[in-house]
C-alpha cells in the first residue's frame, strides 16, 4: 500500500436552512396567524480515528468534503430536517492542524477518538418566532447562518513504541522481519525502504511491542536530503530508538563515523527526539571482517553510556538479547533470552 503521511484538505459544513414566512389561512382555523417553521441545522464534519486505517492516501485524490445543509423550514409550523453530519476516518497518530493559522488543533492518539472539525450552521427561525401583542403579522424570518469552512492539513505520525534508525542498508528491514511478522522489502542497494513498516514484536505470556522500520537517514537528512527527513516525526512518539550501524567491510564507511552522524541529525531535527532512550546494534556481525571497526563504535556508545549489542540477522546472533533489551526498555519486563 501506498503511504501518505501529510494532505491537506477542504472541509465545508452543512448551511443551516432558512426560516419560513408563512401565515395560516385554513376554513376551519377560527384565528389564523404566522406559521412559518425553523430552518433545519447544517452538518457537521468530523474526523474519527480508526484503527484500520494507516495511511491518509485516501484524501489525496478527495481534498474536499462538504456536509448536507438543513433544510428549510415550513409553513404550519413545519421545522425543516438536519442536515446529515460527515464522518471521516483518519489513522491513529494523525495530528490535525489548522491550515490558516498553523494551529494545532487535535492530535487522535487512541482509536475511536471523534474530534468535530467544522460546526453546521444553525437553522433560521420562521415568522412564528416574531408574533407579539402588537404585531401579530410579523413578516420577519432569519436566513440559516453558514456552516464553518476550514483548510486543515493532517499530518500522520505512527504510533511505534521502537523506531530503528541508521543509514540506508543498516540492516533495518531485515531485523524487523527478523524480529516479527513484518515482510518489508530487502534488498542490497540504499533506500530499499521507502516508507515506514510496522512490525509486531511477540513475547511471552502474550506482551507485545510495535517496532518501526524507518527509511535510512543520511548526512544532511533534517534540511531535506535524502529520504529521512520526510519520516523522522514517525518516532517523535516512540519510547525507544535502536540505532544499527553496518559494521562490515561492504559499507565502505566508517561505524562511528556513521554513528556520529545520526545522532546529529535526530538532533538537528529535534532535541527531544535525540534526548530518548537509545540501544546501540552492530549490524551484519556474519560479515565484520575487521575487529577494530566494531571496537571503535563499541567505544563510542560507551562513551555516551549507550548499551551496545552485536548482532546478524542472518545466523541470529545477538537477534534475542536484542529483543529483550527493546521490552525491558519500553515495558520494564525484566525478561530475558530463555523465558
Amino acid at each position: 500500500m501506498q503511504f501518505l503521511d501529510e494532505v491537506k484538505i477542504l472541509v465545508k459544513a452543512g448551511d443551516g436552512g432558512n426560516g419560513c414566512l408563512a401565515f395560516r389561512r385554513e376554513k376551519f382555523v377560527p384565528r389564523g396567524g404566522p406559521s412559518g417553521g425553523d430552518g433545519g441545522r447544517g452538518g457537521d464534519i468530523a474526523l474519527v480515528s480508526a484503527s484500520q486505517h494507516n495511511t491518509l492516501l485516501q484524501f489525496r485524490f478527495n481534498p474536499e468534503h462538504r456536509a448536507e445543509r438543513g433544510r428549510h423550514g415550513e409553513g404550519s409550523n413545519r421545522s425543516g430536517a438536519d442536515g446529515a453530519s460527515l464522518e471521516l476516518q483518519v489513522p491513529v497518530g494523525t495530528t490535525v492542524f489548522d491550515e490558516e493559522t498553523g494551529e494545532r488543533v487535535f492530535d487522535f492518539t487512541e482509536p475511536n477518538q471523534r474530534f468535530v472539525a467544522a460546526h453546521g450552521g444553525k437553522g433560521g427561525r420562521g415568522n412564528q418566532h416574531f408574533a407579539t401583542p402588537t404585531h401579530q403579522a410579523p413578516t420577519e424570518h432569519e436566513p440559516g447562518r453558514p456552516g464553518e469552512e476550514k483548510r486543515l492539513r493532517l499530518e500522520l505520525k505512527l504510533l511505534a513504541d521502537v523506531g530503528l534508525v541508521g543509514f540506508p542498508n543498516a540492516g533495518k528491514s531485515t531485523l524487523i522481519s527478523r524480529i516479527s511478522a513484518a515482510r518489508p522489502k530487502i534488498a542490497d542497494y540504499p533506500f530499499t525502504t521507502l516508507e515506514p513498516n510496522l512490525g509486531v514484536v511477540q513475547l511471552p505470556e502474550w506482551k507485545s511491542f510495535v517496532v518501526a522500520d524507518i527509511p535510512g537517514l543520511i548526512e544532511g537528512a533534517h534540511e531535506g536530503h535524502g529520504l529521512g527527513i520526510q519520516f523522522l516525526r514517525h518516532i517523535e512518539r516512540t519510547r525507544l530508538l535502536v540505532h544499527l550501524v553496518d559494521v562490515s567491510e561492504g559499507s565502505g564507511r566508517e561505524p562511528a563515523q556513521d554513528f556520529e552522524i545520526v545522532l546529529q541529525e535526530l538532533a538537528s531535527f529535534s532535541e527531544d527526539l535525540a534526548a530518548k532512550p537509545m540501544l546501540v546494534a552492530a549490524t551484519k556481525m556474519d560479515a565484520a571482517q575487521d575487529p577494530e571497526r566494531v571496537a571503535s563504535l563499541r567505544n563510542v556508545a560507551a562513551a555516551r553510556g549507550l548499551p551496545f549489542f552485536e548482532i546478524s540477522s542472518v545466523t541470529g546472533q545477538g537477534i534475542d538479547a536484542l529483543k529483550f533489551a527493546m521490552a525491558e526498555k519500553v515495558w520494564g519486563l525484566g525478561l530475558g533470552p530463555g523465558v
